[in-house]
């Protein structure tokens, strides 16, 4: 499978811009063989996050809106598949940040929705909920799973995906210059034996300055591509699956688990607290010495 990234900058304020400059890079992609084709998290607008006013709740739409219309009329007429990731809204206080997956024929395959909505620089939070499944898609013949930015701090994400049967993780980010960038999506592909394709913004919106460097990270966690830190750019890179089972007989992670030892990662963080406290005052004392 040939498999695609779109890395764009979203004028404030200029939805058509923004859908027509997407259409557009899908259709540079598909012209260069692309069988999907990654879009950044909220392309059809700026980075709203970055501001606290609940005007920006307007932006949020359904998927018979004009974005996934609009989008899905390029997949279509383009014949690939599509990830395209915006605000969505369900009903009166229920919003959520959707990655949609469209097919060749313009339908939607699927659905996922953000997991971790961030609010370490941004205001993610005081604007729609998080989701709570970890769907995983099959295109052409690969099992597909997607998460989005943030999620990909939590490596439990990735590892859910990959244990449901995601040889290829997909990830829309809206993210500024991170130090470990390169290093962090290397680690999660490596630690899952998957393809990791990654697709930033780029540019200025607004006060943010988006880093860009899209990239597609091997199983091995080699990286394959990684796009410019300042322009518009499309990549279109082949994968293949025999990669992944290659990996994952070299490192054999998911023979080696051991799920029974790792109850502290779902326990309640308030469970957790209570035993670390009965642990600390089950420790003696340790003797003291006068010299």
């Amino acid at each position: 499978m040939r498999v695609s990234f779109a890395q764009m900058n979203s004028r404030s304020g200029d939805r058509q811009y923004n859908l027509d400059r997407a259409a557009e890079l899908i259709g540079d992609a598909s012209g260069r063989g692309a069988d999907l084709v990654v879009l950044p998290e909220f392309f059809n607008c700026e980075y709203f996050a970055q501001h606290r006013d609940y005007k920006y709740l307007d932006y949020a739409e359904t998927l018979a809106g004009t974005t996934i219309e609009t989008i899905a009329a390029a997949a279509r007429h383009y014949r690939t598949w599509v990830v395209a990731t915006i605000l969505t809204r369900e009903g009166p206080g229920f919003y959520y940040d959707t990655a949609v997956l469209l097919d060749r024929q313009g339908r939607v395959h699927g659905t996922y929705r953000k997991t971790h909505p961030a609010a370490v620089y941004s205001l993610e939070k005081i604007y729609f909920r998080y989701g709570s499944h970890f769907p995983v898609f099959t295109v052409e013949g690969w099992r597909v799973g997607i998460l989005i930015c943030y999620d990909v701090f939590f490596p439990e994400v990735a590892r859910t995906l990959a244990l449901r049967g995601a040889e290829l993780l997909v990830a829309p980010f809206a993210a500024p210059k991170h130090p470990i960038w390169r290093e962090l999506h290397s680690v999660r592909a490596f630690e899952n034996g998957s393809f990791l394709l990654v697709c930033n913004k780029v540019g200025r919106e607004d006060a943010w300055e988006f880093a860009g460097e899209s990239l597609l990270a091997g199983p091995g966690g080699d990286l394959r591509v990684v796009a410019s830190a300042t322009d518009d750019e499309v990549a279109v890179v082949e994968i293949d699956r025999a990669d992944v089972e290659t990996w994952r007989r070299r490192y054999p992670m998911f023979r080696d688990r051991r799920p029974d030892l790792y109850g502290a990662v779902t326990a309640p963080t308030e469970d957790l607290t209570r035993t670390r406290e009965t642990a600390d005052a089950d420790i003696e004392p340790a003797e003291v010495t006068n010299t």
